[in-house]
């Protein structure tokens, strides 16, 4: 049985999490692959720390170079994270003409044409199938399983922090700050938060499905990211009374010769089977010409989740080489680069959740469905949450039909200016 080598960059939770998988199931996938992977180098700046993993004497080093440069090792995997060391590690091994597994969606987002060239022009594969959902297959799903399919809509619960929070704000009527710091003490958030609940974490992974899906990468500056630092509990509750839950969704799309990408809070029916992936889960829905609706739901992060997927990937390259051959995964395709562009968020059309603070006095509500219906935004539904009190602003809740956002936001600008709330709207999209 052919033997192949795998090096390891960082020993972190995910790092830890591949060496375990690749010492504890080194039998079952030699006889399930017909490889023997053998697990050859771990380097990280701290390899005294214990780790839950015990590595064969001789395997840890703090010499990240020499592990890319080990002629033992054929497959380098990388799990450092972050953009910095980490992009001139891949770029160094692809350069040693060295196979790279990685689970970094933020160097994929933003450096993944400079990686994916270098691969090519090296000839060696870069696979990443734990960058969007940890331990859930959807980057598989899209090369492989639904291949024959023309993408038409991807929406995903791409971050367990926020879905973690966004549960128990509905589930206990607890506001956004509180849950926030149990999260943190529960090891769901980090220290600083800000990629997640600003909603960049979930952008990262957004921009490589679509570019999966439509074949060109979308800049991440370009796509319109809204996170939930500044949802509130009271939209929380007036979203279920409308039978509605407030979720972060990555939502990409296709429109002609355009694609839509962006991440919002949105609101979902309470029948959508999005709706009932709750605390730290992730799930991905995607709608394929052929296939129609499908679903992958599953632990988005943690060390076990996480490291099944890159153990997955190694598995790959390893039969791959085994076999004296690489395949297509040479990373994001660019088949459509130049032929599709992004559409400018303006230009979106989506259904709307917006709560006004509308102030007490005759026909102020009328002055509001007024300007709406002049820029084109259809109310479906609306409703007084509570009566006045003291000539206090009241919230009014109205839900639209679909409506092009540009015409929204013009005419929520002229609400704000017509003197009849008395404060800024809020807008969430709904599905």
């Amino acid at each position: 049985m052919k033997q192949i080598g795998v090096g390891i960059l960082g020993f972190g939770t995910v790092g830890a999490g591949v060496a375990e998988g690749l010492l504890k199931h080194r039998e079952v996938m030699g006889r399930r692959l017909g490889v023997d992977i053998v697990l050859k180098r771990v380097a990280d700046l701290d390899i005294t720390t214990p780790r839950g993993v015990e590595v064969p004497a001789g395997v840890l080093t703090t010499d990240a170079a020499a592990t890319i440069a080990d002629p033992e090792v054929n497959i380098v995997v990388e799990t450092i994270g972050g953009t910095g060391v980490a992009k001139k590690f891949v770029l160094d091994a692809l350069k040693a003409k060295k196979c790279v597994v990685t689970a970094n969606k933020k160097l994929l987002a933003e450096h993944g044409a400079e990686i994916f060239e270098t691969a090519a022009a090296n000839g060696v594969d870069i696979y990443f199938g734990a960058a969007v959902g940890g331990g859930i297959p959807i980057i598989r799903v899209l090369r492989e399983g639904l291949s024959g399919n023309e993408i038409e809509s991807i929406h995903g619960i791409l971050n367990g922090t926020c879905n973690y929070i966004l549960t128990r704000m509905e589930n206990e009527g607890l506001p956004f700050d509180e849950v926030l710091r149990d999260a943190q003490k529960l090891g769901y958030a980090e220290a600083n938060p800000s990629l997640d609940i600003d909603g960049f974490d979930t952008a990262h992974k957004a921009c490589i499905l679509a570019a999966l899906s439509y074949g060109f990468q979308p800049k991440l500056g370009d796509v319109q990211v809204e996170g939930i630092r500044n949802l509130a509990g009271e939209d929380v509750k007036y979203a279920a009374d409308f039978g509605y839950r407030i979720k972060l969704l990555a939502c990409v799309a296709k429109c002609g010769d355009e694609v839509e990408v962006g991440v919002h809070p949105t609101l979902v029916p309470f029948s959508h089977m999005l709706s009932n992936v709750n605390d730290a889960f992730n799930a991905a829905m995607v709608k394929g010409d052929m296939s129609d609706y499908t679903m992958y739901y599953g632990r988005g992060a943690g060390r076990a989740p996480t490291a099944s997927t890159v153990v997955a990937d190694i598995g790959d390259i390893a039969r791959n080489l085994a076999h004296g051959e690489t395949r297509y995964l040479r990373g994001i395709p660019n088949y459509d680069e130049g032929k599709i562009k992004l559409r400018s968020p303006g230009e979106i059309s989506s259904r709307f959740y917006i709560r006004f603070m509308v102030e007490d006095k005759a026909g102020a509500f009328g002055t509001i469905a007024s300007i709406l219906g002049r820029h084109s935004v259809s109310i479906s539904a609306a409703n007084q949450k509570s009566g006045s009190q003291g000539n206090q602003p009241v919230p009014v809740v109205v839900l639209t039909h679909a409506a092009k956002t540009s015409d929204l936001e013009v005419a929520l600008a002229e609400i704000e200016a017509s003197g009849v709330i008395g404060a800024k709207p809020v807008k969430l999209r709904m599905i």
